[in-house]
């Protein structure tokens, strides 16, 4: 018993860290695994089994298959042509759905969402209707729509991963889809009936272009520079596309609203405002360098230097932090110019501005800057401006056909899915839909951490019967008078409590053997449970915060908390109470 309640410590422990502090939930999980071993409740086998689960390597694999239909722009090539040209919002909202649904049931959900938060800002405008009555519901429809089939979200992926290790049971491809359909239809039926009503007519990033991008870049009059003894007007400095000057600092003050006749001397920093590509407009006039002294601490040709866009993610390690006490110079071989916070520039000293999610930071980095972080967790976006590579259309096709094989082989039977998913992966990196360091980037080893150490978790909650004891307590005791339903509906409900306050696949390892105890202890089948826990851990619509494609959606819906609630709350018990109705007739008790 005393290794149960340890357990149980450690659980709670682990909630609280993950709901409660900026700490990573991958460093939080694997601290707990360590604890675990450390301890004695499990063997160090015990405690890595997590790691050798086909449901862990099949989300990995799964990564590479995405990157290879996002560069390919596989995606962009079917989403293009279901969206059409609707007139209202509410034919909008319909014609977006079907595709992010569809896209969502073969691949991870975020890859299809940062594909498609571009493509419907743009069709937004063209059509005339406010991304913010369509990028929640890009959000949502995707969530719903990974619960079409076995590999529509990671969540599935790991339920199945336990059922297989843990009952000898495996789903198959289409199994989910019994429920997965009425769950799409009734989810997608409320966000097209009531979104437009629900959700906000907001501008979002896109919409506030003059806006979003604003920032405030200071150049300084080089010693030796051509401009010294010109007028503002002579040195071209009044007539730039992007960018206007606001003031000069001459001598430690500053000369607001200067005149185009002033005089320019050596020394002068020079303050210009406007849209990012005004800082590259100025970096190509000869005798301007850029007033930051770290720009020259950089160590690196200027040719080698390149003008970074970055925003700031929930996982960036200085949240909170000035920038000058992030040692940004020195951790990311990057300087920030300037800083764009909601859509509007930050004012004052740069070094003295904290550091805030979704922050938009202008940098200038050497080139591998984009490559190195793109992937990474620090960023929601890294974007190298002037420099958009195209997907290469003339591979679409063929990303699509290791797509089909990929669902034809793992259908039928022929092979598993893993197996499938490895072939259709060398399929394309042998005919370069994605190149290995792409591929080998777009691999989110956080998620998959996170999913193996929940395992450990998972075991050592069966092990030392603390599930059994939270199942006890679930029930009421042995002389329960809940009926199996009312148990799925509690269990459902624990697992949706998890998933808004933890990453989703940690709530649904954390639930499962909960749930079979409580299958365990009714003398019922533990399918409708395992089913309930997969659902419940997939539907966080409630708070940005749950499911990463909600916070994704975020800044560029220009949401705020609110929206989430007063959309995401109905559809949620809506969607659940589908499920709690449904699952019991497909998997009965």
């Amino acid at each position: 018993m005393f290794e149960a309640y340890l357990t149980l410590a450690l659980v709670f422990a682990v909630l609280v860290l993950l709901a409660t502090t900026r700490l990573p939930a991958d460093v939080i999980l694997v601290a707990a695994l360590g604890c675990l071993m450390i301890t004695g409740i499990l063997t160090p086998a015990e405690a890595l089994n997590g790691f050798s689960n086909p449901g862990v390597m099949t989300i990995a694999v799964l990564y590479v298959i995405a990157a290879g239909l996002k560069d390919t722009g596989a995606i962009q090539y079917i989403a293009h042509g279901l969206l059409g040209q609707p007139r209202t919002t509410r034919q909008a909202q319909g014609r977006l759905l079907l595709p992010a649904s569809l896209l969502s049931a073969f691949m991870n959900n975020t890859a299809v969402v940062a594909m498609l938060i571009p493509a419907v800002q743009d069709w937004s405008q063209r059509i005339r209707i406010s991304s913010s009555k369509l990028l929640l519901p890009l959000s949502y429809a995707a969530i719903m729509g990974g619960t079409l089939t076995l590999i529509g979200t990671s969540t599935n992926l790991v339920v199945d991963g336990l059922l297989q290790q843990q009952k000898g049971v495996a789903l198959g491809m289409f199994e989910l889809a019994w429920l997965g359909v009425p769950i799409v239809l009734v989810g997608g039926s409320f966000l097209i009936l009531f979104g437009n009503r629900l959700l906000p007519s907001r501008q979002g990033a896109v919409e506030q272009l003059s806006r979003a991008r604003e920032y405030e870049v200071e150049v300084e009059i080089a010693q030796n520079s051509p401009l010294i003894g010109k007028t503002i007007a002579e040195a071209g400095l009044r007539s730039l596309t992007y960018t206007y000057l606001a003031e000069i600092e001459r001598r430690g003050k500053r000369l607001p609203a200067v005149d185009p006749d002033t005089l320019l001397e050596a020394g002068d920093v020079l303050f210009f405002i406007g849209a990012s590509e005004g800082a590259n407009e100025l970096r190509k006039i000869h005798g301007l360098q850029p007033a930051s002294e770290a720009v020259q601490k950089l160590n690196m040709a200027h040719h080698q230097r390149h003008l970074v866009e970055a925003v700031v993610g929930p996982d960036f390690p200085a949240l909170g932090k000035t920038i000058r006490e992030s040692a940004f110079r020195t951790r990311y071989k990057a300087v920030i110019l300037s800083v764009s916070r909601g859509g509007s520039r930050l004012q004052g000293k740069l070094g003295d501005i904290h550091f805030n999610v979704g922050d938009t930071l202008l940098m200038e980095a050497g080139e591998n800057f984009v490559e190195q972080y793109r992937f990474r967790r620090d960023f929601l976006l890294v974007s190298l401006l002037n420099n958009s590579t195209p997907p290469d259309f003339r591979k679409a096709p063929i990303a699509l056909g290791w797509l089909v094989f990929l669902i034809g082989v793992s259908t039928t039977g022929l092979l598993s899915i893993l197996e499938a998913a490895l072939i259709a992966t060398g399929g394309m990196l042998l005919t370069r839909c994605v190149t290995a360091s792409r591929g080998r980037g777009a691999i989110d080893l956080s998620v998959l951490l996170v999913i193996a150490a929940s395992f450990a978790l998972g075991m050592a909650m069966t092990k030392t019967g603390a599930a059994q004891i939270l199942a006890d307590l679930i029930l009421g005791g042995a002389g329960t008078t809940m009926s199996p339903w009312e148990v799925l509906a509690l269990v459902y409900l624990m697992t949706v409590i998890f998933t808004e306050m933890i990453t989703n696949n940690a709530a649904a390892v954390l639930m499962f053997p909960v749930a079979m105890a409580v299958a365990d202890q009714l003398g019922a089948s533990f399918m409708p449970f395992a089913i309930a826990v997969m659902f419940a851990a997939s539907a966080s619509f409630i708070t940005p915060l749950g499911y990463q494609t909600n916070l994704m959606v975020y800044g560029p819906g220009g949401y705020k908390m609110v929206d989430y609630l007063r959309i995401g709350l109905p559809l949620s018990l809506l969607t659940g109470a589908t499920a709690i109705g449904l699952i019991p007739l497909i998997w009965s008790f």
